[in-house]
């Protein structure tokens, strides 16, 4: 009998109310800079590297939010398991004729849903998406 691998997705991090507040006084006004300085790096060849990390990390810069493990436990081993990703020729080709001009205009559709309560739940699930945007980055 062959046991069924089990997945706990982890998050830790601070609670509702301190991200909510964190996003008012904080993370709406300096995630802007960040987004903006992190796509600048984005479209130059010496900054991608640094580019692409920032935008990775904007969701914990707008919201703190926390970033997901996922814990396996699958034949008496746990181990923190990699989302498999697709493959780089794919995602370079991806970022260089779509990715870099759909991010921006993402981000920009982000932003101005910021601007109304309904609409600021559609752009966190947008921020946290904006590494899929640009490069095809799974989660």
């Amino acid at each position: 009998m062959q046991n069924q691998p089990v997945v706990i997705a982890q998050r830790s991090g601070p609670s509702l109310l301190i991200r909510a507040l964190y996003f008012i006084v904080f993370g709406l006004w300096f995630s802007s800079i960040w987004t903006a300085i992190a796509w600048v790096l984005c479209v130059t060849i010496i900054g991608l590297p640094l580019g692409l990390w920032m935008l990775n990390r904007l969701p914990q810069v707008v919201t703190l939010a926390p970033q997901r493990r996922d814990l396996v436990i699958a034949n008496g081993r746990a181990y923190y398991a990699d989302t498999p990703q697709r493959p780089f020729l794919l995602r370079a080709i991806w970022f260089m004729f779509v990715g870099w001009w759909l991010s921006a205009l993402w981000l920009a559709l982000a932003w101005a849903l910021c601007a109304s309560i309904i609409g600021m739940v559609i752009a966190f699930w947008m921020f946290d998406r904006v590494p899929a945007i640009i490069t095809l980055a799974r989660r």
